[in-house]
């Protein structure tokens, strides 16, 4: 008897441990942007970073990053972490917006267009005014910088929880 109980005891610890681990999986998603975002064809940002190394054509692709910044006038822009610590801007198709609020480290999926391009010196000045930064910082902006782009028409990542 003590075996019998033993062994269900055992039998529904674990399929207990097993309904926990796939409601962790199952984690709430906010999604953003006109386009469907599929999370399972997403690549790293690192490799995305790679392929446009190794070509200057635009490309459309899914992938995963690490928000580093988001607009703070609307939430109409995110600056993601290359794998070397820098970022790179992902600014919304159709000026979809996110929360401003979405804190800084939120992993996400973005799809959408990546291409080079030049950022004009007033556009730079204009996303530096949307990130906050003092006058004194805009006013240091004097040329204009050839860099990657990326175009989101669609961005999704875990619900931020109130507090």
């Amino acid at each position: 008897m003590k075996k019998v109980f033993l062994l269900l005891f055992t039998v529904s610890l674990l399929a207990a441990c097993g309904e926990k681990k796939s409601e962790e999986v199952k984690a709430e998603m906010s999604h953003f942007g006109p386009a469907k975002v599929q999370m399972d064809k997403a690549i790293t940002v690192e490799e995305m970073l790679k392929q446009m190394e190794s070509s200057k054509d635009e490309k459309y692709f899914t992938f995963e990053g690490t928000i580093d910044e988001v607009c703070s006038k609307a939430g109409c822009w995110v600056n993601v972490k290359k794998p070397d610590g820098s970022t790179f801007m992902i600014r919304f198709k159709d000026h979809f917006t996110i929360p401003t609020k979405t804190p800084v480290g939120t992993k996400a999926y973005f799809s959408g267009n990546a291409y080079w391009d030049t950022i004009p010196v007033d556009m730079l000045k204009h996303f530096a005014e949307d990130a906050g930064k003092t006058q004194e910082e805009i006013d240091q902006i004097t040329e204009s910088k050839f860099e990657l782009a990326f175009e989101a028409d669609g961005i999704m990542f875990e619900k931020t929880k109130k507090k």
